[in-house]
């Protein structure tokens, strides 16, 4: 039995896993999926001050209460930040990291810098969010690429409705490793999500500009989905996840 742990990406919540995680458990599996500080099903906590640290302490927080070993660390999008502070701060917990059409951080970056989209959401925070908050990209027009590349009910309704403003901070915060050598120690895998050329924009370009660079530690994966693959190809993406598991 492997305990997955999927953390789930800007604007989203948990509620973005429930397709996927009856089919981690029906193959024998735990899967724990928090929801970070501020969004989904915690976005009454909306507020300036919270962070990428804030999150990163969320997963950690996880992790140790439940005193989870050899976890396989699930980041989607946004989350590939979050999740590589976490296996910095626990790298001996962690057995291999999934980064799922996610940002992969060096050290000394933001989610801003990793994709150079700072201007951009500083500027939608002016705009749009009294200067801390950034709402969610709009959605495009029916065959153009629905919300996160979902494009069909009822699942486009579903995320419509429950996507919800990120703080400004939590993209602008630098990642700062204290364990580089431990945390390149651990397995790694990316998952592309082939099926996104008709995303909003702004994820594009967070997944144009910000891909790994392969050496070694890193399996690369395709998935022929388009971004929220939990929701698009859950049992595609489940298939993938199951081949990771060291209990294999």
């Amino acid at each position: 039995m492997a305990d997955y742990v999927l953390v789930h990406g800007a604007w989203h919540g948990a509620w973005c896993w429930d397709k996927l995680v009856p089919l981690l458990e029906a193959a024998g599996h735990r899967a724990y999926t928090p929801t970070l500080t501020g969004v989904g099903e915690r976005a009454a906590l909306l507020a300036p001050g919270i962070g990428l640290d804030t999150h990163i302490q969320d997963v950690t927080d996880l992790i140790e209460e439940n005193d989870l070993r050899q976890v396989i660390l699930v980041g989607h999008s946004y989350s590939g930040m979050v999740i590589t502070g976490v296996a910095d701060s626990l790298p001996d917990r962690i057995a291999r990291l999934v980064y799922l059409d996610a940002v992969v951080p060096r050290d000394g970056q933001s989610m801003a810098s990793a994709a150079h989209l700072g201007a951009l959401l500083r500027y939608a925070a002016r705009r749009h969010g009294d200067g801390w908050r950034v709402n969610p990209p709009g959605e495009r027009r029916p065959g153009k690429g629905g919300l996160f590349d979902v494009t069909r009910e009822p699942d486009l309704g579903l995320v419509r409705s429950r996507v919800t403003p990120q703080p400004l901070k939590t993209f602008l915060q630098t990642l700062h490793l204290s364990h580089p050598e431990a945390l390149a120690a651990i397995p790694r895998t990316f998952i592309e999500c082939t099926d996104r050329g008709a995303a909003v924009a702004l994820m594009r370009r967070i997944m144009r500009r910000a891909l790994p660079q392969y050496g070694p530690g890193w399996e690369r994966r395709t998935l022929r989905s388009g971004h929220d693959a939990m929701i698009i190809a859950p049992q595609e993406l489940a298939l993938l996840l199951l081949e990771v598991s060291p209990t294999r």
